[in-house]
């Protein structure tokens, strides 16, 4: 399916040059997925469209992926910011990369195995709910409603 990309934390696009998610590597210690960078790239705080998905039972909305670029005016769309919310709450290796409609995140899950992260979901309460094998496999899943997925 073809993602659209629609403004969402900013009016206009704002690409990231490579070297930025290099240093998030580096911070994290790990290596994101090659299809997240290019996207994050290109559409970091953007919203897809679709942006629904399902995780089990659970439907939700993908609103916004979140920003590796630091802007102090919209930092609660930051990666780092989500990160240092989160990493008290939650087991090491789960670093986000997505916001959803009620507040939630979408995250990066590297316990295992580390070198293919699962993406999952953790809720307000801090519960972890698994969304899919792989970033590709969530990207692809995106649709826009209807009958929920088993």
């Amino acid at each position: 399916m073809n993602i659209r990309w629609e403004p969402y934390v900013w009016e206009e696009p704002h690409p990231v040059e490579p070297i930025k998610i290099e240093q998030l590597e580096q911070e994290w210690g790990v290596r994101l997925p090659l299809e997240y960078k290019k996207l994050v790239a290109l559409y970091q705080g953007m919203a897809p469209e679709p942006s629904v998905f399902d995780a089990g039972k659970l439907r939700d909305v993908f609103c916004v992926l979140l920003t590796i670029i630091v802007d102090e005016e919209k930092e609660s769309y930051s990666v780092v910011r989500a990160y240092d919310i989160l990493k008290p709450h939650i087991p090491a290796g789960i670093y986000p990369f997505g916001k959803t409609s009620g507040g939630e995140y979408l995250c990066f899950d590297y316990r295992t195995p580390p070198d293919h992260p699962k993406v999952v979901l953790v809720t307000v309460e801090a519960f972890i709910r698994s969304v899919a094998d792989s970033f590709t496999e969530f990207m692809d899943r995106l649709h826009n409603g209807g009958t929920l997925r088993a």
